[in-house]
């Protein structure tokens, strides 16, 4: 494993970090999330993300029993609110004081931790005054129950904002968390860019497109029993926009690329996004313990530009780089 600093502070994180949504509380029993943890231990995965919304809690309180017993200065765990928890009620959601002082306390519990390293704004909340949400954060950071702040899927406009009340309140805002792969690049021109003026690094989630780029789904073909494209709990929603032939068809054509780097389609994905050095870290997911350590020999690996450029090529006019697209797919108003 290889590790990168998060931003421009000093916490330093493995660059392949473990994520847990769609997998732990949901898709897969505990005690084969307990083995992926374990075996994301044993490959040297240090940092681990997740949400109080995944599965509605429940995935916070495998990922707390799957990381009894290790050392908690040798982890780096990261969290995040905005979305609806629990019964869903009128203040079940958001960034409001209220909600994220809640729900900083619940995560803890269900993670069995005094302290998050990383505490994130899951979404931004048009709702509520950034003032407010910004206050309450840099409150969870005195108190010592989240180490460093971080948002995902905020604008340029918005990171800046946020950046800059949290440092008039004298606290790190270190970080962003967006969706980031080889077919997703909208973060390229506007989000980029802002976050290396203001030190912040990226922890990309979706490297692998939700499995697109692993090739298993081939045009003209339904999608494998059992996959992501199948499943009615919100993994069909998400890769809807990426199943269609002529993507597909293109995603085909990266396999010759990646036997000459001798990587699976998957560890390819993966590495790619680790070649942008505003990335610090990919997030990965995993329904069985052997894709963990299939995924992890992505870390390190240097793609040459020549590669980069093919790969560009290849794909075409498949990938979406329009900025707006930040915006159009967030939530603009507070969920319930």
């Amino acid at each position: 494993m290889e590790f990168r600093y998060l931003g421009n502070s000093g916490l330093k994180i493995s660059e392949i970090t473990y994520g847990n949504w769609l997998t732990h509380g949901s898709q897969v029993e505990n005690d084969v999330a307990t083995q992926c943890v374990q075996a994301a231990l044993d490959v040297g995965i240090t940092s681990f993300d997740t949400a109080d919304v995944y599965a509605n809690t429940r995935a916070e309180s495998v990922l707390g029993e799957a990381l009894t017993g290790q050392r908690r200065e040798s982890l780096e765990i990261f969290t995040k609110v905005y979305w609806p928890t629990g019964p869903a009620g009128h203040n079940d959601s958001g960034l409001s004081r209220k909600h994220i002082m809640e729900s900083i306390n619940g995560s803890l519990r269900r993670l069995k931790t005094d302290y998050v390293d990383l505490y994130q704004a899951h979404r931004y909340d048009t709702e509520t005054p950034l003032e407010e949400t910004m206050q309450a954060f840099a409150d969870i950071v005195r108190q010592g129950k989240a180490l460093y702040i971080g948002v995902s899927e905020w604008t340029g406009a918005q990171i800046k904002a946020g950046h800059a009340l949290a440092t008039e309140l004298g606290i790190g805002l270190i970080s962003s968390q967006p969706q980031y792969s080889m077919l997703w690049r909208v973060i390229e021109d506007e989000v980029v860019p802002t976050s290396r003026e203001l030190g912040i690094g990226q922890i990309v989630w979706s490297p692998v497109a939700q499995g697109v780029l692993t090739g298993k789904y081939k045009p003209g073909q339904a999608p494998p029993a059992g996959s992501r494209a199948t499943d009615t709990k919100g993994g069909a929603d998400m890769i809807s926009r990426f199943m269609n032939d002529d993507v597909l068809t293109r995603v085909q054509k990266l396999q010759p690329i990646a036997d000459e780097l001798e990587l699976s389609m998957a560890q390819l994905a993966v590495a790619w996004v680790l070649q942008n050095d505003n990335v610090s870290a990919a997030l990965v997911g995993a329904s069985r313990p052997e894709q963990v350590r299939e995924n992890v020999k992505a870390a390190g690996v240097k793609i040459p530009a020549a590669t980069l450029e093919r790969i560009d090529e290849v794909l075409g006019n498949v990938v979406e780089h329009d900025s707006a697209m930040t915006s159009a797919t967030a939530p603009h108003t507070r969920p319930s």
